[in-house]
């Protein structure tokens, strides 16, 4: 059988597979097994499922996803968001929509320890949502920007998503991490923008809240200021070369350990809650990484990848549009499966062209990541409006109805960068030479 044809038969197999409920990790590894015995040999093929699992899982680089996931749980467990959102409101809390943008900015500022996106979204649907109902802000705002400043997490380091991405597309993490920065920052503006704006057009939407004194302002900035600390530290280390990406995520675990110890926020069994819900989320994310590496060997072996770039390359058709169809496929693909899922499945594939067609690939890589962050809050299949959903039982059409404004935010912030791609390029640029 022509080896194109079995790899665009795997292909399809691995999307039937996940549609009958096995988990995509799997999908992709037994796709992978049985094509490469086709193409190869069953011989060859168990050897190398054997070797990819197990470099996958002994991999020293990859020890950066459970110990970034591990510094967000530590943070999340200890209150170190709660104080970041309470710090956030006495700045904002009594202009209209305070409460909803103290989400923003505790969020935000919470992203510099935790690379989880539905982490964020899960630690303030159960800090924020019950302050707004408290002060009887529309669910529409309180649901929709919970589950959409979440999706910040995918840009502002240390992301998980950026992490993976490094991997796949063989970029430097330190390079993706400082990518993000403006990306994500020019979101989170936007998204207080639109809060400001709905709230003023209809004031029901988000009342005033208590204005705060400025010593009570004062009071709360030495948690701010912590965290900045250790972003800093860990994002800077790396950017200046004095650690690894994984050695950064061991110092920042370790700082974010003692700062909750010396608060004494930190006992024995929120740690271990902490380890057992960082191993749960790493796990899922190596297992992908694991059967997508299973899945690429027998992808390369078809020689896909090489010709989907050449065939992409040659359309007829100016290669700004190439890459709006490719981000479009994205969100098709995403609208299936998990889009952390199938930016794994597809990127192989498309990264290769987009790079051939002349165009950055840190550049892309970060405008892939903003495809996922649209997705992780796009029906159907729309984790973070579902860790929302679970914890505020509030009905998937009033979050969904609270989404759809913010995901102008991150439109604007993609067509932006589109037409501007040093916001993406400038810093790695500058501060990684």
């Amino acid at each position: 059988m022509n080896e194109i044809i079995v790899g665009i038969v795997g292909i399809f197999m691995v999307l039937l597979l996940f549609l009958t409920g096995i988990e995509l990790s799997f999908a992709m590894a037994l796709v992978g097994l049985v094509g490469f015995s086709i193409l190869v040999s069953a011989e060859a093929a168990f050897n190398m499922l054997a070797k990819d699992f197990f470099d996958v899982f002994s991999s020293y680089g990859l020890t950066v996803v459970p110990l970034f996931i591990m510094m967000g749980q530590v943070a999340f467990h200890s209150g170190i968001a709660r104080r970041l959102y309470d710090a956030a409101y006495k700045f904002m809390g009594h202009i209209p929509g305070g409460l909803a943008m103290a989400t923003v900015g505790g969020a935000t500022a919470f992203k510099a320890i935790c690379g989880s996106s539905p982490a964020t979204a899960a630690t303030f649907a159960s800090i924020a949502v019950p302050m707004m109902d408290k002060y009887g802000y529309d669910k529409r705002l309180s649901t929709g920007i919970v589950a959409t400043v979440g999706t910040l997490g995918i840009l502002i380091p240390p992301s998980v998503t950026l992490i993976v991405l490094g991997i796949i597309t063989e970029q430097s993490i330190g390079k993706l991490f400082l990518a993000g920065i403006i990306p994500g920052l020019i979101i989170a503006l936007f998204f207080l923008f639109i809060i400001y704006g709905w709230c003023k057009i209809n004031p029901s939407i988000g009342p005033v809240g208590e204005r705060s004194s400025w010593k009570d302002r004062i009071a709360s900035l030495p948690e701010l200021i912590w965290v900045l600390a250790i972003f800093f530290l860990v994002i800077g280390g790396i950017m200046k070369g004095f650690f690894t990406p994984t050695e950064a995520g061991s110092v920042g675990t370790m700082l974010v350990i003692m700062l909750s110890v010396a608060k004494r926020e930190l006992n024995l069994k929120k740690f271990l809650e902490s380890v057992s819900e960082a191993i749960l989320i790493a796990c899922m994310v190596l297992m992908l990484v694991a059967g997508s590496t299973v899945l690429s060997h027998f992808i390369a072996m078809t020689q896909i990848p090489m010709l989907a770039a050449d065939w992409i390359v040659s359309l007829p058709v100016p290669p700004w549009l190439i890459v709006v169809i490719i981000a479009i496929i994205y969100q098709i693909g995403g609208s299936f499966i998990d889009d952390l899922a199938f930016m794994i499945l597809a990127t192989p594939i498309f990264f290769p062209a987009v790079v051939k067609l002349g165009y950055d690939p840190i550049w892309f890589t970060i405008m892939i990541a903003i495809t996922v962050m649209i997705g992780v809050v796009l029906p159907p299949v729309a984790i973070n409006v579902f860790v929302v959903k679970k914890i505020t039982k509030v009905p998937f059409k009033v979050i969904y109805a609270g989404v759809y404004p913010f995901l102008i935010a991150i439109v604007a912030c993609a067509i932006m960068l589109f037409i501007f791609p040093g916001m993406a390029t400038y810093l790695p640029t500058v501060l990684m030479k």
